[in-house]
């Protein structure tokens, strides 16, 4: 299994708290005299959340999918919103809102859904409400990033929820990125919100599963 490097330094400590946990208890265990099997538990029991996140931190290899006029899923999830809104950082108009709410289980990796130029980014500082909330995505910490293709002008945001504590972002405002590359990481659960054209397509309905990179969300006229 390959491990996505967002995850290293937090599967290392969970490592050593493992190994110091079992190694003290080993100790405990040889210095009082007790049940040899205290160590066996201790570890077993710690042994599952270290397990847990490697899972986590899990990077797999997908086909890099590219189409214009195709809108893929940016993250792993399930579809929770897909309505008309208020978008009133950047465009400040109607725009049609597609959410992905990744749970604990799915793959935290994020993808750009367009290719384009990086012309907007700003990270906003806020609340940590479940991500399925609907004002989670003005008042929970997000990041707010808009890609200019050629045609088209998309915005997503990477929302933290009540378990994530911190939202990576590889974007930089005036770079060229490319659809359905790595665009960041949200560490420990959430979702990504997509801003579209009105007039987009949607492919998918509210409740499906979707696979980020892979699975044809909107197609842009």
């Amino acid at each position: 299994m390959k491990i996505h490097k967002e995850g290293y330094s937090i599967i290392r400590n969970a490592a050593i708290i493992w190994i110091a946990a079992t190694g003290v208890t080993c100790g405990v265990v040889a210095l009082t005299g007790a049940a040899w099997w205290i160590t066996v538990l201790v570890g077993g029991l710690l042994l599952p959340g270290v397990l847990f996140v490697m899972l986590f931190f899990r990077s797999p290899d997908r086909p890099l999918m590219e189409d214009p006029g195709t809108i893929y899923a940016p993250a792993d999830g399930t579809v929770v919103v897909i309505e008309e809104v208020d978008e009133n950082e950047y465009f400040k108009e109607k725009r049609l809102q597609v959410s992905v709410f990744m749970s604990l289980t799915n793959v935290h990796i994020n993808w750009f859904p367009i290719t384009g130029e990086v012309v907007y980014f700003k990270h906003h500082h806020g609340e940590f409400m479940v991500a399925w909330h609907p004002k989670s995505s003005e008042d929970n910490e997000r990041t707010t990033t808009v890609v200019r293709g050629e045609r088209h002008t998309v915005l997503f945001r990477q929302i933290a929820g009540f378990v994530a504590r911190r939202i990576v972002s590889y974007a930089r405002v005036g770079e060229r990125v490319r659809q359905n590359t790595q665009c960041g990481f949200i560490k420990f659960g959430s979702r990504v919100d997509l801003f579209l054209p009105l007039d987009a397509e949607v492919c998918v309905r509210l409740g499906d599963k979707v696979v980020g990179s892979q699975t044809p969300v909107a197609r842009l006229k």
